[in-house]
C-alpha cells in the first residue's frame, strides 16, 4: 500500500520548509533510510531520509518550492501502483483510517468468537484525541538529533500553559535548550519524566481544556494499537510504527527468518538490518511486537544472553575431571564495571567521527616552529591595559590568514564537486564533560587577536555551561584544535567533517636549538596538519604549513 510523505517538521519553530534538492527522482527505487531530499528550514538546509521501502511515485513539492509543515510531500509505493486518490485529495489520515477499517473487519472475521475483541469493535471512538487537545512530541532542535533528555520540567500536570511558555529543558546531542509550547491550556499530561530520554516525535506532553479525560488515548498508546484520532505527522517514529503495524501475511517472507530449531522468527526489515549490522543473534532475541514480532526497539536493547552458559559449564566441569589436580588460587579482588549510559552528545561524536575517518582519506604533516618572537609579542601585547591574548588566539589568527593566501585547505568535498570556501570560519575545538563541542568563529580572519581571544572564551563558557545554541556550532570551514595547555606536545585528530583539513596544536617546550651555528635553548611548538586527500594535496598542505610558520615565527606580519 503506498504511504504518503509530509512535509516533516524538522526544527521546533518550522512551519514551512522548501525543496532545496531532490535526491531521489519520480520512478527510482528508495531503500530505508535513504536520503529523499535537502529541506531547507527557518535554521538551516538538512537531509530527510525515507522511512519506507518502494517506489517514488509522486513528488508534491518541486525543488525551490516552498510548503507547509505535514503538506504533501512525495508518495512511495509499489512501482504501477494507482495513487490518484491520494493525489487528488486524500489526506493521510484518510487512508490510515481505511486502513484501520480494513483490519478492524479482518479482526472481526478471525476473532469473531473473542470476547475481548468483540468489546474493542463495539466501542469504535476508544483512543480517539478529545476536541481541543494537541498532542506534543519530542521535538528535533538540531539537525543531527536523534533523541532527546528531557533535562528539567518548568511545567507540572495541572498547571495553566500559555502560548510561549517554556515547557521544558531539553538536551539534545549539542546543547541543552528550552522548548515552549505553541499551545495555552492545561498541561493535562506527562509523557517523559525529568532524566529520561526519548526519541525525536515520542509523545512528549499533552496540553487541553481542564479537566480533559485522555486516559483512553494514553491507554490504546501505551497497548501499540493505532489511534483514530487527528494528529497529523510525518515524523520517524510515526512511520515506523505504520510499518512494523503492517499486516503480517503480507510481509511474512521478509520480515521473517528461520531460527535454529526450523521454525521462524517474525522481525521487521528494521530490527532484521539492525541485528545484521550489530552481529545479533535473533534467536537470542526476545520480541514485544505483535505476536512476539521482534521490532526495532529490541535489537536497541538487545543484551547478550546466558543460553549458552550451562553447556559452558558442562564442557569446564568435564574439562576439570580430566585435568591434574592444580592449586587452588583465590584472588584478594573482583572483577567490576560501572556502566555510565552514552549522553546524546557522545553518541553524536562517535557517529560523526567514525564517518569522517572512514570516509575521508587522511593524511598527515607536522612542522615545528621556533616560538621566541611569539613569546615575546605575547608578553608585549598583554602588558597593555585590559588586554589578554593567548597562544591559541595567536594560532587562529595565523592560521586564518595563512587559509586567505591558501583556499583549496578551506574547502568541502562532495560527492559531484569540491566547493573552496570564499569565507574563513573557524572552528575551535573545546573540551566539556561529555566530550568535544565546536563552536565557530565566524570571518575569523577580519578579527583581531584580541577580538578572537574575546569570542573564544565567551563561545567555551557558553560550551561547558551547554548553552550554546546550533547556529553557534554550525558553519566552519576550517578546524583548530589545541591540547598543548595539557602538556600534549604532538598529537593528530581526526578532520571535522565537511572540513578538509584539522590543525593539532602541541605545547610550547624548551629544548636545545641549533641557531647560527650554535647550540642554544630555543622555544618550539609542533603542529600537525590532518588533510582530507581528496581536496588537500600535499604539496598544497605543505605549502600551507609554510605559510603559518612564517606568521607565527614573526607576529609583527599579523598585526598589519
Amino acid at each position: 500500500m503506498a504511504e504518503v510523505i509530509n512535509m516533516p517538521r524538522l526544527s521546533d519553530t518550522m512551519e514551512e520548509g522548501v525543496v532545496a534538492k531532490w535526491l531521489k527522482q519520480k520512478g527510482d527505487k528508495v531503500e530505508e533510510g535513504d536520503i529523499l531530499a535537502e529541506i531547507e528550514t527557518d535554521k538551516a538546509t538538512m537531509e530527510f531520509e525515507s522511512f519506507h521501502e518502494g517506489t517514488l511515485l509522486h513528488i508534491g513539492v518541486e525543488e525551490g518550492d516552498g510548503a507547509p509543515v505535514d503538506a504533501l510531500l512525495a508518495i512511495i509505493g509499489e512501482e504501477g501502483e494507482d495513487i490518484s486518490d491520494l493525489i487528488d485529495g486524500k489526506s493521510d489520515s484518510d487512508s490510515s483510517e481505511e486502513k484501520d477499517s480494513k483490519e478492524d473487519s479482518s479482526e472481526d472475521k478471525e476473532e469473531e468468537a473473542s470476547e475481548e475483541a468483540s468489546d474493542d469493535n463495539d466501542d469504535t471512538s476508544e483512543g480517539e484525541i478529545p476536541e481541543g487537545v494537541e498532542i506534543i512530541t519530542m521535538p528535533r532542535l538540531s539537525d543531527t538529533m536523534e533523541e532527546g533528555t528531557v533535562a528539567s520540567w518548568l511545567k507540572q500536570e495541572g498547571d495553566e500553559v500559555e502560548e510561549g511558555d517554556i515547557l521544558a529543558e531539553i538536551e539534545t546531542d549539542k546543547a541543552t535548550m528550552e522548548f515552549e509550547s505553541f499551545y495555552s491550556g492545561t498541561l493535562l499530561h506527562i509523557g517523559i519524566e525529568e532524566g529520561d530520554g526519548a526519541p525525536v516525535d515520542a509523545l512528549l506532553a499533552i496540553i487541553g481544556p481542564e479537566g480533559t479525560d485522555v486516559s483512553a488515548f494514553l491507554d490504546e498508546a501505551k497497548s501499540g494499537k493505532k489511534s483514530s484520532g487527528k494528529k497529523k505527522s510525518n515524523s520517524k517514529e510515526d512511520n515506523s510504527a505504520k510499518e512494523e503495524s503492517s499486516s503480517e501475511d503480507k510481509k511474512e517472507e521478509s520480515s521473517s527468518s528461520s531460527s535454529n530449531d526450523g521454525g521462524r522468527i517474525f522481525a521487521s526489515p528494521l530490527a532484521k538490518k539492525m541485528a545484521e549490522e550489530k552481529g545479533i543473534d535473533l534467536n537470542n532475541v526476545d520480541g514485544s511486537g505483535e505476536n512476539g514480532r521482534i521490532v526495532k526497539k529490541d535489537i536497541e536493547n538487545f543484551k547478550p544472553s546466558q543460553k549458552s552458559a550451562p553447556a559452558a559449564k558442562k564442557e569446564e566441569k568435564s574439562s576439570e575431571a580430566s585435568a591434574p589436580a592444580v592449586q587452588t588460587y583465590t584472588p584478594a579482588g573482583e572483577e567490576s564495571f560501572e556502566e555510565i549510559k552514552n549522553s546524546q552528545m557522545r553518541k553524536t561524536i562517535a557517529k560523526r567521527l567514525s564517518e569522517s575517518k572512514f570516509n575521508a582519506p587522511h593524511y598527515y604533516l607536522t612542522i615545528e616552529v621556533d616560538m621566541e618572537n611569539a613569546m615575546a609579542s605575547r608578553k608585549q601585547i598583554n602588558e597593555m591595559p585590559d588586554v589578554k591574548v593567548s597562544f591559541n588566539d595567536m594560532v587562529i589568527k595565523a592560521s586564518a590568514m595563512a587559509l586567505r593566501k591558501h583556499p583549496q585547505v578551506n574547502s568541502t568535498w562532495s560527492a559531484d564537486s569540491m566547493k573552496i570556501a570564499k569565507h574563513i570560519h573557524m572552528g575551535v575545538a573545546v573540551a566539556v564533560d561529555e566530550g568535544l563541542v565546536v563552536p565557530v568563529l565566524k570571518f575569523a580572519d577580519q578579527m583581531q587577536m584580541t577580538q578572537i581571544g574575546a569570542n573564544v572564551k565567551d563561545l567555551a563558557g557558553k560550551a561547558r555551561n551547554k548553552k550554546l545554541q546550533p547556529k553557534e556550532m554550525e558553519g566552519s570551514t576550517f578546524t583548530v584544535s589545541n591540547l598543548g595547555m595539557f602538556g600534549i606536545q604532538e598529537f593528530t585528530s581526526i578532520i571535522n567533517q565537511p572540513n578538509s583539513a584539522i590543525l593539532s596544536v602541541g605545547a610550547i617546550v624548551e629544548k636545545p636549538v641549533v641557531k647560527n651555528g650554535a647550540i642554544v635553548v630555543g622555544h618550539t611548538m609542533k603542529l600537525t596538519l590532518a588533510c582530507d586527500h581528496r581536496t588537500v594535496d600535499g604539496a598544497t598542505g605543505a605549502q600551507f604549513l609554510q605559510t603559518l610558520r612564517t606568521y607565527l615565527e614573526n607576529p609583527v606580519t599579523m598585526l598589519a
